[in-house]
């Protein structure tokens, strides 16, 4: 099978011909990839910042948002059958840990992750396991949805976190309306009554937040912790979501925040640096956000089958997943998520 693989970290991945992984285990289940989303986590994978974390040995194939066809099952599979429209969780769970026990399935004590720490699904074919399988509803199309694995099941995590905190009149500040924001401007949406604005240094990116909902639109272009500030009368945000996480986005989404409200970092690659002080004085939370549990996933499906939950794609062929990853660290999808088609279906 073909498949996107990196051989050194800093070089573009190549696509590869590699052996076809195979069913062996009882609850294995054999996904022929009919889409993957390329994420930033890509970018950071290629560039070695997952190098050390995730200990893989190179080379190894890339893609963690993953959406498919069952094409093969282990002996013990009734969750799905040949034939399914699956979207897969990022993680690839044991069910019998603690965490995964109580339902935390991306701190599982024994997880692989597809894509970071074990080939992942920019392939033909991917081997994961049952737990990982949510069935699609009918409509919905795996290149619809398979960016929603990791992007949109991270943004679905953080906002799905964050609003207990946002009572009607509270007000919600999100930083990124990029391929994680746009999804995240949708949840919030669809589950909070907060106030929300949007900070983006795209024009483009700002128009489609306003086509989603945001009540303000703030282009970051030097003055928008002055311009959020005006707008939350001075006070700043109940919460503030922050898709980007580096280039200053860190300091500016403190600075945003109001007294006894919570900063969630979604995005990464910044550092943070927050003098204690600060953080006791004005009693603020910061909350980071890894991916999202099973159920997460699930719930986040039944708001995409009833169009609450839309992404802009732009689809490319497998063996187009270099030209998709410079595009996509060039800026060139605002608003947008790249999405290979191994095998359209």
């Amino acid at each position: 099978m073909r498949a996107v693989r990196v051989h050194e970290y800093g070089v573009q991945p190549t696509v590869d011909e590699v052996p076809d992984p195979r069913v062996t285990g009882p609850l294995d289940v054999l996904v022929q990839v009919n889409a993957a989303g390329v994420c930033r986590t890509d970018l950071h994978v290629v560039e070695g910042q997952w190098a050390d974390r995730s200990g893989v040995d190179l080379p190894y194939v890339l893609g963690h948002e993953n959406a498919g066809t069952v094409v093969e099952i282990g002996s013990a599979v009734t969750n799905v059958l040949v034939g399914d429209k699956v979207i897969l969780h990022p993680l690839v769970t044991c069910g019998l840990c603690r965490p995964c026990r109580a339902g935390d399935d991306v701190h599982c004590e024994n997880s692989a992750f597809p894509g970071i720490d074990t080939d992942g699904g920019m392939a033909d074919l991917l081997l994961t396991n049952a737990r990982a399988c949510v069935r699609l509803p009918d409509g919905l199309a795996p290149a619809d949805v398979a960016a929603l694995a990791d992007a949109g099941l991270t943004a679905y995590h953080a906002v799905r976190r964050a609003v207990p905190l946002l009572y009607p009149g509270a007000h919600a500040v999100l930083l990124g309306a990029g391929g994680l924001g746009h999804i995240g401007i949708q949840v919030l949406t669809a589950l909070s009554p907060a106030e929300l604005t949007v900070v983006d240094r795209s024009e483009e990116a700002l128009s489609v937040a306003e086509e989603l909902g945001a009540q303000h639109t703030v282009l970051a272009d030097g003055t928008h912790t002055e311009a959020v500030a005006d707008i939350t009368g001075g006070r700043g945000a109940r919460v503030v979501l922050d898709f980007v996480g580096e280039g200053g986005t860190e300091k500016e989404g403190v600075a945003m925040t109001r007294d006894a409200g919570s900063y969630f970092v979604i995005g990464y690659g910044g550092a943070l640096d927050v003098p204690t002080i600060d953080v006791v004085s004005r009693e603020i939370s910061v909350v980071g956000n890894l991916v999202g549990t099973y159920n997460d996933l699930d719930e986040l499906m039944h708001l995409a089958a009833r169009g609450q939950v839309r992404q802009r794609t732009r689809t490319y062929p497998l063996d187009a997943a270099p030209d998709a990853l410079d595009d996509l660290e060039h800026g060139r999808l605002p608003g947008a998520r790249a999405v290979l088609e191994p095998v359209a279906g």
